[in-house]
């Protein structure tokens, strides 16, 4: 599953949010982004990434420990990356329909196989070993047992007793 994240309203598409911007780094105007998204393409050399300070686009980008450094095109001074600290960047969906996204999973209802109405999704939860639809009845769906989706539905082939509370 692909971690884009929270939705946010704007632009062509939905934006997504990908990542936040933790602080500067260095005297160059490069900062430090922390990714909540598993799609480096977000940081390609000229990804636009949408902010409350306009759009960024991305000059270069590198791994740094568990985050990225990242130059934005014309934000070349210390100053102007301490502007930008603590700013959410977002950018539209990515068109790959053979992966799930949060922004579509969130809202739908969720059936099984046998077409039993089992919730809706109200967020999805990061884990290790899978991330997990969380149902508004408070049941917790590894999305490995996700097998389809489509607009507003999402079908799970759980095993015996996974609902049972």
């Amino acid at each position: 599953m692909s971690g884009d994240p929270a939705a946010a309203g704007g632009g062509i598409g939905p934006l997504l949010e990908v990542g936040r911007i933790d602080r500067p780094h260095g005297l160059r105007g490069e900062v430090v982004v922390r990714l909540t998204t598993d799609r480096l393409e977000r940081l390609a050399v000229g990804a636009v990434l949408r902010s409350d300070a306009g759009d960024l686009v991305v000059a270069a980008s590198r791994p740094h420990q568990d985050r990225w450094i990242v130059a934005f095109r014309d934000r070349a001074t210390r100053e102007a990356a301490e502007s930008l600290r603590g700013l959410v960047l977002r950018a539209e969906a990515l068109d790959d329909p053979g992966e799930l996204w949060v922004h579509e999973l969130v809202g739908a209802e969720v059936a099984t196989t046998a077409g039993e109405r089992v919730g809706t999704c109200v967020s999805v939860v990061a884990n290790p070993a899978s991330d997990l639809l969380e149902l508004d009845t408070g049941a917790l769906v590894p999305v490995v047992f996700v097998v389809g989706h489509e607009a507003g539905r999402v079908t799970v082939d759980p095993p015996e007793g996974l609902f049972d509370l």
